[in-house]
């Protein structure tokens, strides 16, 4: 009865820790980047502008960043700045998904780039604002990583364990007599 209890017990906190796995250990087919980066718009019609966007805020990435794809011309995003506007060519193909790398300080990281297959009629390309940066989000990067925040975590992690180990040896007393 006390293995069965034992095992219970071992069984919760395996499961608090999966529940608690980081998103970037999940996902390890992503290359992970000291910087973040992104592209916006995501979907874009041929000819219409992109931002090429980088999150220098944590370091990262402290030089000059260059970004290339082939739907558009190698651009350079110079030091202190987070981003630069680009056009996409003309001749790009509808409906094709073109892979834009973002190199910094001697590390790469890519993402995509949707051309659209057609642009509703009436619509415009959404205005792009280049005096204003964007904050982007970590993106799975370990730059938010928070001492606190993950001492809190295995100190509840212990305690579920400890608390179940607890009542187990409890119920164990209850039973003997």
């Amino acid at each position: 009865m006390r293995a069965i209890r034992v095992a219970s017990a071992a069984l919760l906190g395996v499961t608090a820790l999966t529940f608690c796995a980081p998103a970037a250990v999940a996902s390890g087919d992503t290359p992970v980047t000291p910087f973040g980066f992104s592209v916006v718009p995501s979907t874009v019609a041929p000819g219409d502008k992109v931002a090429l966007l980088l999150e220098r805020d944590h370091g990262g990435c402290k030089g000059s960043a260059t970004v290339m794809s082939g739907v558009f011309d190698t651009a350079v995003i110079p030091p202190r700045r987070s981003q630069t506007t680009v056009g996409v060519d003309w001749d790009a193909r509808p409906g094709a998904v073109y892979q834009v790398t973002f190199t910094c300080d001697g590390v790469s990281g890519t993402t995509g780039l949707t051309i659209a297959d057609g642009r509703p009629a009436g619509s415009r390309p959404l205005p792009l604002h280049p005096d204003r940066g964007v904050h982007a989000g970590e993106g799975g990067t370990l730059a938010g990583l928070d001492v606190k925040e993950l001492g809190l975590g295995a100190l509840l992690i212990a305690g579920s364990i400890g608390a179940a180990y607890h009542f187990s040896l409890r119920r164990t007393g209850e039973d003997g007599a």
